[in-house]
């Protein structure tokens, strides 16, 4: 594999380095702008999830938006709007201002989640397309693992004595980083070429040709340029207007299908509830709210680690077994967690309320020496009695004294979901996603999963706090987990492989046109 090529898809997956660090700011962010807007578990829950709804529009027309104008024009605009986004973000003056710069950055990341990887695959060989796809999934986890680092350094440093930092503005300081790395992306966006395969798409075949021998050598660009040539020819589709019903008639429907199956298991298994949310979910624990956010940093490292064995594995072992294996794992993960949760106590007794720092403590006297079961209850009296500002500042504390739990066995799961995750579902989707449709449909195609699997996610992330709130911890994640089992029989019975297989060879073995 040439430096060539892994510095083009190194730079045009950066998207995916901003959509991950987005997402793990957010985390430790709500920490702080949660109780400063006094904002309920719905509007927290759509400060975190609004992005997504913006990438869904941004998925369903990007793709076909490119076949136009072209996949580097759009990444362009994408980096750009990633700036425009952290800037606001952080001198956000109000809740609806938050979310509405946020929605911005959706519209980027939306639009590079769906272009990276079809970018990557058209300019990739079938070698080493499959690790090179991947480098999106690992720029994801790079963001995410660079995001908690930042939240966790962040927080540490907001202490009581600082005057740089307080609890008013350190969460727009989270914010406000992510514009130096879209700031880079943006100017190393125009060190990269235009696609070849979109170049022979608009026919502009000496181009096409010029930028295959750059990155590949003339050996090598002759071959996918006869490739290309042949399929075309074969086909004599590629200037035939496409419909969306299109992917529904025979010659498309299973791989359509296959697609959006993934699409959706990859995101209602709840990774990004536990992603956006990680502080969150691990001071329910009852570790205590530093805790949380440095078990971010182990969090984000095992994605990292994970992630770079599945691009190990990925154009060895194959996409199907990856894909079956990690599912498994997380739904045994996920059902984990939700027996750990299962089994938590809390209880407030009254040398611990003497011990909490924050003023207003003493009000929970009340309730001092009263065991719970169900932390439902436990929260929503706390709420009652506290008010939900003020308990919501001062969660971790509270959670850290009452409660009663084995937070190794929770960790172990959500850190197996992650790691499952990571060598499976993250990063073969797209993968898969990039290599299993015709070049006429691929951007149609994209875009309307990408567009289903955006859908998902942001309703995962706009209702999870709800589900904390009124499920529970343990009922959370259970449901999550027959999820991830049912979808594991589902892909056992229809995940194809396309290991080692040129995009010309996959069309003629899958679309039966």
């Amino acid at each position: 594999m040439s430096k060539k090529i892994a510095f083009i898809a190194f730079v045009v997956s950066l998207g995916g380095f901003l959509f991950g660090f987005d997402a793990g700011i957010i985390s430790g962010v709500m920490s702080y702008a949660s109780p400063e807007f006094n904002l309920d578990d719905i509007q927290s829950g759509w400060v975190v999830s609004s992005p997504s709804f913006a990438a869904m529009i941004a998925m369903l027309f990007s793709g076909r938006l490119s076949d136009k104008i072209g996949r580097k024009k759009i990444l362009i605009i994408v980096a750009f709007l990633y700036s425009i986004s952290a800037l606001l973000s952080a001198i956000a003056t109000s809740y609806e201002m938050l979310y509405i710069a946020r929605m911005i950055g959706g519209l980027a990341f939306g639009a590079a989640l769906v272009l990276a990887p079809m970018y990557i695959a058209e300019v990739s060989t079938a070698k080493n397309r499959g690790k090179l796809v991947a480098i999106q999934q690992l720029n994801i986890v790079l963001g995410f693992f660079a995001a908690f680092l930042s939240n966790y350094f962040f927080n540490k440093y907001n202490t009581p004595d600082s005057t740089f930092l307080t609890d008013t503005n350190v969460w727009r300081w989270m914010l406000g980083v992510e514009l130096i790395p879209a700031l880079f992306y943006f100017i190393a966006l125009f060190f990269v070429p235009r696609s070849p395969r979109w170049l022979f798409l608009k026919e502009k075949l000496e181009e096409a040709k010029r930028v295959l021998q750059n990155i590949h050598g003339n050996l090598v660009a002759k071959s996918e340029m006869d490739a290309i040539v042949k399929n075309a020819e074969k086909e004599e589709q590629i200037k035939s207007r496409v419909n969306i019903t299109d992917l529904i008639k025979p010659g498309l429907r299973f791989i359509f299908v296959v697609g959006l199956v993934i699409g959706i298991l990859q995101q209602i298994t709840g990774i990004n509830a536990v992603y956006f949310y990680a502080t969150s979910i691990f001071k329910q624990t009852g570790i205590g709210t530093d805790a949380a956010f440095s078990s971010g940093i182990l969090l984000s490292s095992i994605t990292v680690i994970f992630t770079l064995i599945s691009m190990y594995l990925i154009d060895r072992a194959g996409r199907r077994p990856l894909l079956l294996v990690g599912t498994f794992g997380i739904a045994f993960s996920l059902l984990l967690c939700a027996y750990g949760f299962k089994q938590a106590t809390y209880q407030l007794t009254s040398e611990k309320i003497e011990a909490l720092s924050f003023s207003g403590s003493e009000k929970l006297q009340t309730i001092a020496n009263k065991q719970y079961s169900f932390d439902v209850d436990f929260k929503n009296e706390l709420k009652s009695i506290l008010g939900n500002q003020l308990y919501a500042k001062n969660d971790g504390e509270i959670l850290e004294a009452a409660t009663t739990i084995n937070a190794n066995l929770v960790l172990i799961g959500i850190l197996g979901f992650i790691a499952c995750f990571a060598f499976s579902l993250g990063p073969v989707m797209w993968v898969l996603l990039s290599e299993l449709y015709p070049l006429k449909y691929r951007g149609l195609a994209i875009g309307i999963i990408a567009f289903v699997n955006s859908l998902v996610s942001s309703i995962i992330q706009l209702i999870f706090p709800w589900e904390l709130s009124n499920l529970g911890n343990a009922m959370s994640f259970f449901l999550f987990g027959i999820i991830a089992l049912i979808g594991f029989f589902i892909m056992l019975k229809i995940v194809p492989e396309t290991k080692g297989k040129s995009l010309e060879e996959i069309e003629k073995e899958f679309v039966n046109a």
